[in-house]
Protein backbone atom coordinates (compact mmCIF):
# COMPACT_ATOMS: atom_id res chain seq x y z
CA UNK A 1 0.00 0.00 0.00
CA UNK A 2 2.74 2.43 0.84
CA UNK A 3 4.53 1.65 -2.38
CA UNK A 4 0.74 2.12 -4.56
CA UNK A 5 0.74 5.64 -2.54
CA UNK A 6 3.57 6.67 -4.13
CA UNK A 7 2.72 5.92 -7.55
CA UNK A 8 -0.78 6.96 -7.83
CA UNK A 9 -0.31 9.96 -5.55
CA UNK A 10 -0.14 13.66 -6.01
CA UNK A 11 2.90 15.19 -5.08
CA UNK A 12 1.43 17.24 -2.69
CA UNK A 13 -0.15 13.92 -1.29
CA UNK A 14 0.95 13.42 2.40
CA UNK A 15 2.64 10.17 2.12
CA UNK A 16 1.69 6.89 4.77
CA UNK A 17 5.55 6.31 4.78
CA UNK A 18 6.62 10.16 5.45
CA UNK A 19 4.39 10.16 8.49
CA UNK A 20 6.24 11.87 11.48
CA UNK A 21 5.40 9.23 13.16
CA UNK A 22 3.77 8.45 16.99
CA UNK A 23 4.57 10.11 20.18
CA UNK A 24 4.83 6.47 21.48
CA UNK A 25 6.55 4.38 18.83
CA UNK A 26 5.17 1.15 17.42
CA UNK A 27 5.86 -1.85 14.97
CA UNK A 28 4.28 -1.14 11.97
CA UNK A 29 0.79 -3.17 10.65
CA UNK A 30 1.47 -6.13 8.38
CA UNK A 31 -1.35 -4.78 6.19
CA UNK A 32 -2.38 -1.51 6.85
CA UNK A 33 -0.49 1.96 6.33
CA UNK A 34 -0.29 4.55 9.27
CA UNK A 35 -3.25 6.48 8.44
CA UNK A 36 -5.95 3.40 8.53
CA UNK A 37 -4.26 2.32 12.02
CA UNK A 38 -5.77 5.60 13.19
CA UNK A 39 -9.00 5.34 11.11
CA UNK A 40 -9.60 1.86 12.87
CA UNK A 41 -8.80 2.95 15.51
CA UNK A 42 -11.26 6.03 15.80
CA UNK A 43 -13.54 3.93 14.86
CA UNK A 44 -13.84 1.23 17.17
CA UNK A 45 -13.01 3.93 20.06
CA UNK A 46 -15.91 4.70 22.56
CA UNK A 47 -16.31 8.40 22.06
CA UNK A 48 -16.93 7.48 18.69
CA UNK A 49 -19.66 5.08 19.30
CA UNK A 50 -20.95 8.25 21.80
CA UNK A 51 -21.59 10.62 18.90
CA UNK A 52 -24.41 8.96 17.79
CA UNK A 53 -26.73 10.71 21.26
CA UNK A 54 -24.79 14.12 20.89
CA UNK A 55 -26.52 16.86 19.58
CA UNK A 56 -25.82 18.55 16.09
CA UNK A 57 -28.32 21.31 15.87
CA UNK A 58 -31.16 20.62 17.63
CA UNK A 59 -31.37 19.47 20.92
CA UNK A 60 -32.88 15.89 22.02
CA UNK A 61 -35.25 16.11 18.54
CA UNK A 62 -37.56 13.45 18.06
CA UNK A 63 -37.71 13.04 14.95
CA UNK A 64 -35.24 10.11 13.89
CA UNK A 65 -34.33 12.00 10.44
CA UNK A 66 -32.40 15.22 12.22
CA UNK A 67 -28.56 15.27 11.64
CA UNK A 68 -26.91 14.02 15.25
CA UNK A 69 -22.90 14.30 15.40
CA UNK A 70 -22.43 11.39 14.08
CA UNK A 71 -24.08 11.60 11.20
CA UNK A 72 -21.96 14.89 10.64
CA UNK A 73 -19.05 13.02 11.14
CA UNK A 74 -19.78 10.29 8.54
CA UNK A 75 -21.18 13.36 6.03
CA UNK A 76 -17.56 14.79 6.50
CA UNK A 77 -16.37 12.06 5.99
CA UNK A 78 -17.75 11.24 3.10
CA UNK A 79 -17.07 14.59 1.00
CA UNK A 80 -13.61 14.64 2.45
CA UNK A 81 -13.12 11.28 0.63
CA UNK A 82 -14.73 12.93 -2.31
CA UNK A 83 -12.27 15.89 -2.30
CA UNK A 84 -9.00 13.65 -1.50
CA UNK A 85 -9.66 11.19 -4.15
CA UNK A 86 -10.44 14.06 -7.17
CA UNK A 87 -7.33 15.47 -6.30
CA UNK A 88 -5.67 12.43 -5.46
CA UNK A 89 -4.65 13.25 -1.52
CA UNK A 90 -4.25 10.36 0.89
CA UNK A 91 -8.24 9.13 1.25
CA UNK A 92 -7.18 7.42 4.56
CA UNK A 93 -5.82 10.71 6.25
CA UNK A 94 -8.37 12.52 5.36
CA UNK A 95 -11.50 10.22 6.54
CA UNK A 96 -9.26 9.35 9.79
CA UNK A 97 -8.98 13.29 10.65
CA UNK A 98 -12.75 13.56 9.45
CA UNK A 99 -13.89 10.51 11.77
CA UNK A 100 -11.92 12.38 14.70
CA UNK A 101 -12.19 16.03 14.05
CA UNK A 102 -15.80 16.37 16.57
CA UNK A 103 -14.82 13.58 19.51
CA UNK A 104 -14.39 16.60 21.84
CA UNK A 105 -17.96 17.73 21.26
CA UNK A 106 -20.01 18.25 24.55
CA UNK A 107 -23.85 17.02 24.93
CA UNK A 108 -26.10 19.48 23.57
CA UNK A 109 -23.88 20.55 20.76
CA UNK A 110 -22.11 24.11 20.78
CA UNK A 111 -23.90 25.20 23.94
CA UNK A 112 -22.31 22.87 25.89
CA UNK A 113 -19.43 23.87 24.96
CA UNK A 114 -20.37 27.16 25.26
CA UNK A 115 -21.26 26.97 28.97
CA UNK A 116 -18.29 24.41 29.69
CA UNK A 117 -16.07 27.46 28.40
CA UNK A 118 -17.77 29.77 30.62
CA UNK A 119 -17.54 27.59 34.04
CA UNK A 120 -13.70 25.71 33.36
CA UNK A 121 -10.86 28.05 35.07
CA UNK A 122 -9.24 27.39 31.66
CA UNK A 123 -11.98 27.65 29.04
CA UNK A 124 -13.03 24.85 27.12
CA UNK A 125 -12.49 24.53 23.55
CA UNK A 126 -13.97 21.24 21.37
CA UNK A 127 -11.30 20.95 18.93
CA UNK A 128 -8.75 20.71 21.80
CA UNK A 129 -10.94 18.54 23.48
CA UNK A 130 -11.01 16.27 20.67
CA UNK A 131 -7.35 15.99 20.37
CA UNK A 132 -7.29 15.15 23.92
CA UNK A 133 -10.01 12.68 23.75
CA UNK A 134 -7.50 11.12 21.03
CA UNK A 135 -4.26 11.67 23.44
CA UNK A 136 -5.30 10.63 26.62
CA UNK A 137 -8.95 9.79 27.59
CA UNK A 138 -9.51 6.95 25.15
CA UNK A 139 -7.72 3.66 26.58
CA UNK A 140 -7.08 0.25 26.05
CA UNK A 141 -6.01 -2.41 28.87
CA UNK A 142 -2.39 -1.81 27.18
CA UNK A 143 -2.18 1.81 26.52
CA UNK A 144 -3.58 5.17 27.12
CA UNK A 145 -4.93 6.70 24.26
CA UNK A 146 -4.85 6.42 20.77
CA UNK A 147 -1.08 7.10 20.20
CA UNK A 148 -2.39 8.51 16.52
CA UNK A 149 -0.03 10.04 13.95
CA UNK A 150 1.02 13.93 13.98
CA UNK A 151 -0.90 14.34 10.70
CA UNK A 152 -3.87 13.17 11.82
CA UNK A 153 -3.50 15.00 15.36
CA UNK A 154 -2.77 17.41 13.42
CA UNK A 155 -6.00 17.55 11.28
CA UNK A 156 -8.15 17.14 14.28
CA UNK A 157 -6.47 20.04 16.05
CA UNK A 158 -6.59 22.48 13.48
CA UNK A 159 -10.20 21.69 11.53
CA UNK A 160 -11.64 24.72 12.77
CA UNK A 161 -10.12 28.57 13.98
CA UNK A 162 -7.54 30.36 12.71
CA UNK A 163 -4.84 27.71 12.38
CA UNK A 164 -4.46 25.59 9.00
CA UNK A 165 -3.73 22.02 9.08
CA UNK A 166 0.01 21.39 7.83
CA UNK A 167 -1.36 19.08 4.78
CA UNK A 168 -4.23 19.73 2.02
CA UNK A 169 -6.02 16.36 3.42
CA UNK A 170 -6.07 18.25 7.18
CA UNK A 171 -6.87 21.73 5.20
CA UNK A 172 -9.58 18.99 3.16
CA UNK A 173 -11.48 18.24 6.38
CA UNK A 174 -12.11 21.90 7.32
CA UNK A 175 -13.85 22.66 4.19
CA UNK A 176 -15.72 19.76 3.98
CA UNK A 177 -16.72 20.61 7.84
CA UNK A 178 -18.35 23.93 6.76
CA UNK A 179 -19.71 22.37 3.53
CA UNK A 180 -21.44 19.06 5.18
CA UNK A 181 -22.90 21.31 8.01
CA UNK A 182 -24.50 24.65 6.58
CA UNK A 183 -25.87 22.00 4.33
CA UNK A 184 -27.39 19.43 6.28
CA UNK A 185 -28.43 22.17 8.80
CA UNK A 186 -30.27 23.53 5.97
CA UNK A 187 -32.35 20.39 5.28
CA UNK A 188 -32.91 20.14 9.32
CA UNK A 189 -34.39 23.61 10.15
CA UNK A 190 -36.71 23.15 6.64
CA UNK A 191 -37.88 19.75 8.14
CA UNK A 192 -38.58 20.99 11.27
CA UNK A 193 -40.11 24.20 9.99
CA UNK A 194 -37.77 26.60 11.27
CA UNK A 195 -37.78 28.04 7.80
CA UNK A 196 -38.52 27.40 4.50
CA UNK A 197 -36.43 26.08 0.80
CA UNK A 198 -38.11 29.65 -0.38
CA UNK A 199 -36.70 31.80 2.31
CA UNK A 200 -33.04 31.10 1.30
CA UNK A 201 -31.08 33.84 0.29
CA UNK A 202 -31.86 34.08 -3.74
CA UNK A 203 -28.52 34.98 -4.67
CA UNK A 204 -27.14 31.55 -3.08
CA UNK A 205 -29.85 29.59 -4.68
CA UNK A 206 -28.58 31.11 -8.35
CA UNK A 207 -24.63 30.33 -7.79
CA UNK A 208 -24.90 26.88 -5.39
CA UNK A 209 -28.09 25.39 -5.75
CA UNK A 210 -31.63 25.20 -5.51
CA UNK A 211 -31.12 22.11 -3.12
CA UNK A 212 -29.71 19.84 -1.00
CA UNK A 213 -27.39 17.87 -3.63
CA UNK A 214 -26.83 20.74 -5.72
CA UNK A 215 -25.45 23.07 -3.41
CA UNK A 216 -23.02 19.82 -2.06
CA UNK A 217 -21.95 19.57 -5.42
CA UNK A 218 -21.38 22.64 -6.60
CA UNK A 219 -19.21 23.70 -3.60
CA UNK A 220 -17.02 20.09 -3.92
CA UNK A 221 -16.97 20.74 -7.41
CA UNK A 222 -15.55 24.37 -6.94
CA UNK A 223 -13.08 23.27 -4.30
CA UNK A 224 -11.57 20.82 -6.36
CA UNK A 225 -11.17 22.83 -9.42
CA UNK A 226 -9.64 25.44 -7.56
CA UNK A 227 -7.24 23.35 -5.71
CA UNK A 228 -6.00 21.08 -8.07
CA UNK A 229 -2.39 21.08 -8.18
CA UNK A 230 -2.11 23.52 -6.01
CA UNK A 231 -0.12 23.39 -2.51
CA UNK A 232 -2.92 24.70 -0.66
CA UNK A 233 -6.99 23.45 -0.76
CA UNK A 234 -9.57 26.44 -0.90
CA UNK A 235 -12.61 27.37 -2.82
CA UNK A 236 -12.63 30.32 -5.76
CA UNK A 237 -13.53 33.80 -4.35
CA UNK A 238 -17.20 33.66 -5.90
CA UNK A 239 -18.04 30.50 -4.68
CA UNK A 240 -17.11 31.57 -1.17
CA UNK A 241 -18.87 34.69 -0.64
CA UNK A 242 -22.10 32.96 -1.07
CA UNK A 243 -21.03 29.94 1.23
CA UNK A 244 -20.62 32.62 3.65
CA UNK A 245 -23.69 34.28 3.10
CA UNK A 246 -25.67 31.11 3.01
CA UNK A 247 -23.47 30.59 6.64
CA UNK A 248 -24.75 34.42 7.77
CA UNK A 249 -28.21 33.34 6.91
CA UNK A 250 -28.19 30.25 8.76
CA UNK A 251 -27.10 32.16 11.66
CA UNK A 252 -29.58 34.76 11.67
CA UNK A 253 -32.42 32.49 10.98
CA UNK A 254 -31.40 29.17 12.47
CA UNK A 255 -28.72 29.19 15.20
CA UNK A 256 -29.69 31.67 16.77
CA UNK A 257 -33.60 31.47 16.20
CA UNK A 258 -35.25 31.40 19.59
CA UNK A 259 -37.74 28.48 18.35
CA UNK A 260 -34.76 26.48 17.59
CA UNK A 261 -32.77 27.10 20.46
CA UNK A 262 -35.83 26.98 22.94
CA UNK A 263 -34.02 24.20 25.25
CA UNK A 264 -30.80 25.82 25.16
CA UNK A 265 -31.10 27.82 28.77
CA UNK A 266 -32.91 24.31 30.34
CA UNK A 267 -29.19 22.49 28.95
CA UNK A 268 -27.08 25.13 29.69
CA UNK A 269 -28.22 24.81 33.74
CA UNK A 270 -27.97 20.68 33.34
CA UNK A 271 -24.68 21.39 32.44
CA UNK A 272 -23.98 23.96 35.38
CA UNK A 273 -25.59 22.09 37.75
CA UNK A 274 -23.23 18.96 36.89
CA UNK A 275 -20.50 20.56 37.07
CA UNK A 276 -21.41 22.45 40.54
CA UNK A 277 -22.29 19.13 42.02
CA UNK A 278 -19.07 16.93 41.12
CA UNK A 279 -17.03 20.22 42.23
CA UNK A 280 -18.26 19.86 45.47
CA UNK A 281 -18.59 16.39 45.32
CA UNK A 282 -15.52 14.81 43.53
CA UNK A 283 -16.06 11.65 45.10
CA UNK A 284 -18.96 10.67 43.16
CA UNK A 285 -17.28 10.42 40.14
CA UNK A 286 -16.84 7.24 38.57
CA UNK A 287 -13.85 5.24 40.36
CA UNK A 288 -13.29 3.81 36.48
CA UNK A 289 -12.96 7.60 35.46
CA UNK A 290 -11.20 8.81 38.06
CA UNK A 291 -8.34 6.00 37.69
CA UNK A 292 -7.46 7.42 34.17
CA UNK A 293 -5.71 9.98 36.15
CA UNK A 294 -3.42 8.15 38.16
CA UNK A 295 -0.40 9.89 36.97
CA UNK A 296 -1.74 13.61 37.24
CA UNK A 297 -5.19 15.27 36.88
CA UNK A 298 -6.61 18.79 38.11
CA UNK A 299 -10.12 18.70 39.87
CA UNK A 300 -11.38 21.15 37.30
CA UNK A 301 -10.01 19.15 34.20
CA UNK A 302 -11.22 15.77 35.30
CA UNK A 303 -15.10 16.72 35.59
CA UNK A 304 -14.75 18.72 32.47
CA UNK A 305 -13.40 16.09 30.51
CA UNK A 306 -16.22 13.51 32.53
CA UNK A 307 -19.22 15.93 31.53
CA UNK A 308 -17.72 16.70 28.27
CA UNK A 309 -17.72 12.95 27.15
CA UNK A 310 -21.46 12.96 28.39
CA UNK A 311 -24.39 11.98 25.52
CA UNK A 312 -27.26 13.91 25.37
CA UNK A 313 -29.39 12.09 27.70
CA UNK A 314 -27.04 10.53 30.00
CA UNK A 315 -26.02 14.48 30.85
CA UNK A 316 -29.84 14.50 31.37
CA UNK A 317 -30.17 11.31 33.13
CA UNK A 318 -27.96 11.84 35.46
CA UNK A 319 -29.38 15.60 36.31
CA UNK A 320 -32.74 13.51 36.90
CA UNK A 321 -30.72 11.15 39.25
CA UNK A 322 -29.05 13.79 41.61
CA UNK A 323 -31.44 16.34 41.66
CA UNK A 324 -34.48 15.52 40.78
CA UNK A 325 -36.98 13.61 43.46
CA UNK A 326 -37.91 9.98 43.28
CA UNK A 327 -41.41 9.03 43.88
CA UNK A 328 -40.81 7.49 47.61
CA UNK A 329 -42.95 4.05 47.89
CA UNK A 330 -42.33 1.13 50.71
CA UNK A 331 -40.18 -1.77 50.03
Amino acid sequence: MEELEKKILSPYAALSINTKGRAVEEEKCQIRTEYQRDRDRIIHSKAFRRLKHKTQVFIAPLGDHYRTRLTHTLEVAQISRTMAKALRLNEDLVEAIALGHDLGHTPFGHTGEKILNKLHPNGFNHSKQSLRVVDYLEHTPTRKGLNLTYEVRDGILKHTGEEEAETLEGQIVRLADRIAYINHDIDDAIRANIIDIDDIPKDCVKYLGKNHGERINTMILDVIKNSLNEDRISMSEEIDYYTNKLRDFMFERVYLNKVAKSEEDKAEYIIEQLYYYYLGNFDKLPKEHIALYEDYGVKEDIICDYIAGMTDRYAINQFNDLFVPKSWRKY
